[in-house]
């Protein structure tokens, strides 16, 4: 009786571990297949010169939240906090503006430039507690503004 009940047992045990087996691919990096998504975002016209200008402040933006994390790390907080402000913030929206064509921008596009420099801002005024709890989230709310950015909008040359 047992060795019958213990034949489906084992075939069934075997099927559910085959199951769950991570399937290999050979496409996928460490086993993840990449999902190939429709790009719906709008397109934004620039000329050459403009669009390469743009092109460099996101880089720089991108540079500028490693510098930042970086800083935490050390413990520097003051440098985290004046990274942010000055490559961040206002200031710098206002310095990216007067070099681009703020006019080829939609205005959607500016909304979620100034939510992003202003949680630049509040980030910036969170760094002086040194207290990672205060300034992560916002650290967090930052880098959600960059992702909705760039889930909205890219570049096209005119």
């Amino acid at each position: 009786m047992i060795r019958q009940a213990a034949v489906p047992l084992l075939f069934f045990s075997a099927l559910l571990a085959s199951g769950c087996a991570e399937p290999k691919t050979a496409s996928g990096i460490n086993g993840v297949t990449p999902v190939h998504l429709p790009d719906v975002r709008t397109p934004v016209q620039l000329d050459a010169d403009a669009r390469q200008e743009h092109r460099a402040v996101m880089l720089q933006h991108l540079e500028t939240v490693q510098a930042i994390v970086a800083a935490l790390a050390d413990e520097d907080y003051r440098l985290a906090q004046g990274l942010t402000e000055t490559h961040l913030g206002f200031f710098m929206h206002r310095h990216a503006m007067a070099r681009q064509q703020p006019e080829n921008f939609p205005p959607a596009y500016h909304d979620l430039a100034m939510a992003h420099h202003e949680a630049a801002e509040k980030l910036a005024d969170a760094m002086p507690s040194r207290d990672l709890k205060q300034i992560l989230p916002e650290f967090n709310k930052v880098l959600k503004a960059c992702v909705a950015c760039h889930l909205e909008y890219k570049l096209r040359s005119s």
